[in-house]
């Protein structure tokens, strides 16, 4: 059994640094509990520069009897995770600088953040469902941290809906181990396609399921809006992006280690839910005024088009790479547009933002480089995304699907269209949203955002050639 400690080191970084960080912050005065943050930075960045020196020396391993694969798939993952962190850390600062329960903010994002890495390496079914708990005990905690109506209700409605889906999540491991007898996805491969039809069938829905809640994708997705909308604005950020990298990847991997030779027709399954959930997405978008509930369901559509290439995880040789690309592309974007959201607190609805370009061009132009982005236009690594997962879904043979996915992105132009159009408009005063002095941080971190957009879209073939390679059994 390889016990390889060297393989696990930005997830341990991340629970390091939040052991250690919760026990520095107890004897902290509340003026100092900025180091917390410090150390939840540097945790981060020691797992970002791990996993540049493992993918530099091409170190693909499986460790604790293969229960964790370090691969592409891994490595590509860590880097979105811990480089979206940083970006959810950026755009904190000012929301919790000087609070009571500071120090507690940074430790639940490292320990949620630790159990999205976990998510992403998981090649063991009991590891998928240890880390589907450690994603989402703190995250729920994270939803309710202002301790506001709508913060608790977000929280509430964020915990039933995690705990109805992982009881169900559990059932479907339970019948996946009845008809596999295994746990490990290597083991399974061998076991399963001989197995009874229908007990595959009902675990793969069952285990789905936790997934799909995980994800935000339709039937699991009624939390999304609401806890987007109740919680604070850099945590709606975390529960849009970091669950949705951790969710697919760990979905990605299930399918294409377990099911490869199985009879059970999942890819049927997934391109339905895909273009449900994309079309739902849409399509409840196109009425909103709140500009987080119209980012909840843009998250949404955006889902479904990710979900495509768990639909032609075995069907086509470009599922992983479009998958990888995306999800890098979207989770900058996606924060970038909440990063100008938390640096403008009191813009609320659409709006609220007339009239921006004329007091802050700078915000404006980062939320018009995001917004497209989402839309898919170039030069932002959206595109890219876009167009290598409407390639694979058209090579795995569902070209209808791919088809859909093009119909509602011009659709999707609509509600981005409804935001930015008056950014432009005259006004006589300064828009509702402006703050008096600028946030810096979130305003920072907005820039970086954009910036990583555009160079993804930009750097296409290096990002693509980086997202290439083998998963581990």
């Amino acid at each position: 059994m390889n016990e390889n400690l060297a393989a696990l080191v930005p997830e341990l970084a991340l629970l390091g640094a939040a052991v250690v960080g919760l026990l520095t912050g107890s004897w902290l005065p509340r003026r100092r509990q900025w180091i917390v943050a410090a150390l939840a930075a540097a945790a981060c960045a020691t797992g970002l520069a791990a996993t540049a020196v493992t993918m530099a020396a091409d170190r693909e391993q499986t460790v604790f009897s293969a229960a964790f694969a370090v691969d592409t798939a891994t490595d590509v993952g860590r880097l979105v995770v811990l480089a979206a962190l940083l970006l959810i850390m950026g755009m904190s600062v000012e929301t919790v600088r000087n609070h009571p329960r500071e120090t507690e903010y940074w430790v639940l994002l490292l320990m949620t953040g630790a159990g999205t890495l976990a998510l992403v390496g998981a090649n063991d079914l009991l590891m998928l469902f240890a880390a589907y708990l450690l994603t989402g005990v703190p995250a729920y905690t994270l939803a309710g941290f202002a301790k506001d109506a709508p913060g608790t209700e977000a929280a509430l409605k964020y915990y039933l809906m995690g705990a109805l889906l992982g009881i169900t999540m559990l059932a479907g491991i339970a019948l996946l181990y009845a008809a596999g007898h295994a746990t490990h996805y290597g083991r399974l491969a061998a076991t399963l396609p001989s197995a009874p039809y229908g007990l595959v069938a009902v675990g793969l829905v069952g285990v789905l399921a936790g997934l799909l809640f995980k994800i935000g994708g339709v039937p699991a997705h009624f939390w999304v809006p609401d806890v987007t909308d109740g919680a604070p604005a850099p945590v709606a950020a975390y529960v849009t992006t970091l669950p949705k990298v951790g969710g697919l990847i760990a979905g990605y991997r299930l399918l294409h280690q377990t099911l490869a030779d199985s009879d059970v027709n999942r890819s049927l399954l997934l391109a339905v839910l895909a273009a449900v959930t994309m079309s739902l997405g849409n399509l409840a978008a196109f009425f909103q005024t709140s500009v987080k509930r119209l980012l909840a369901y843009s998250t949404i559509s955006q889902v479904g088009y990710l979900l495509m290439a768990l639909a032609v995880t075995t069907r086509s040789d470009a599922a992983q790479r479009s998958l990888l690309v995306y999800l890098a592309a979207y989770a900058v974007t996606n924060l970038g547009a909440f990063a100008v959201v938390t640096a403008l607190p009191r813009a609320r609805t659409l709006d609220d933002y007339r009239g921006l370009a004329r007091h802050r061009p700078d915000l404006t132009a980062v939320l018009v480089v995001c917004l497209l982005g989402l839309v898919g236009t170039p030069p932002t690594g959206v595109f890219l995304g876009k167009l290598e997962i409407f390639s694979a879904t058209i090579d795995g043979g569902y070209t209808w699907l791919a088809a859909l996915a093009v119909a509602n992105t011009v659709a999707s132009l609509f509600y981005y269209l409804r935001w930015i159009g008056p950014l432009f408009l005259p006004t006589g005063t300064s828009p509702p949203g402006t703050p008096t002095l600028p946030a810096r941080w979130p305003t920072a971190t907005a820039y970086c955002a954009a910036v990583l957009s555009l160079t993804l879209g930009i750097a296409g073939q290096a990002v693509l050639t980086v997202a290439e390679g083998p998963l581990l059994r």
